[in-house]
């Protein structure tokens, strides 16, 4: 009997773990509520769209607010997996020090890898975080051992970017995976296991996705509808208006 490959260890790993990205998904479907999708979403963007129907509207405001639910999570996932098949090749670990995900030796170089899901994942201040983390980490790591080679690593699982900032690399998609595994086929690999019973899975979020539009379709056009129009100024006030200030009892 052939022992387990990379891949075999991926499958069962991707087969056990990816349950609970679509119970998190489902779950935030069924607890959202219209207003908290309308507050969290531009209505001066979807009024430039020029839409008029109720029913599009909330689907794309909807969809809107799924989609950065979703990349969140899944983020988490894959960021997950990067840390099991690094451990399996490597033995790379959850770093215990603050901001750093993953930590792994290889050709005498320790790494210190900050994993995120795709290149645009941050702004300034974000970036600026993740350079003090790995500066701190560094720095932690060279209290005992002043002459080690450490290096610092912004991974990400999907794209095409690679730069060298001075402080860290930044690295992404294919050479991501093949960084942390040494195989240049394992961002095509993961792939497979990934579908594996989506269709099964999905039928759930569907029926229960389709049930939300509906009632928010419904809960939408009587309380931001007037005489079948959208009323895109109550809309608007009820996202952006000011807040009224609430005085004490005396």
């Amino acid at each position: 009997m052939m022992p387990p490959t990379l891949s075999d260890h991926i499958y069962q790993f991707v087969e056990k773990n990816i349950d609970g990205f679509h119970k998190r998904r489902l779950e935030r479907l069924k607890n959202l509520k219209l207003n908290e999708v309308l507050k969290r979403k531009n209505p001066y963007l979807f009024k430039a769209k020029n839409l008029h129907v109720a029913h599009d509207l909330v689907k794309m405001l909807l969809d809107a607010f799924l989609s950065s639910h979703e990349e969140t999570i899944f983020g988490e996932f894959m960021e997950q997996l990067a840390i099991f098949v690094c451990n399996q090749v490597y033995g790379g670990r959850k770093s215990s020090s603050e901001g750093i995900d993953l930590e792994f030796e290889k050709d005498g170089v320790i790494y210190l890898v900050s994993v995120k899901s795709g290149p645009n994942w941050g702004n300034s201040e974000q970036i600026k975080k993740m350079r003090l983390a790995f500066q701190k980490a560094i720095r932690t790591l060279r209290t005992n051992q002043p002459n080690i080679n450490v290096r610092a690593v912004n991974g990400c699982c999907y794209g095409k970017e690679s730069h060298e900032y001075g402080d860290y690399i930044k690295i992404c998609g294919q050479e991501f995976w093949t960084f942390i595994s040494g195989d240049e086929r394992l961002y095509l690999d993961i792939i497979e296991p990934l579908g594996h019973r989506a269709k099964e899975r999905n039928e759930d979020f569907q029926k229960e996705y389709a049930r939300i539009v509906n009632l928010f379709t419904e809960e939408f056009t009587k309380d931001f509808c007037r005489d079948g129009y959208i009323d895109w100024e109550k809309l608007v006030e009820f996202n952006s208006g000011k807040q009224q200030s609430s005085k004490k009892q005396q």
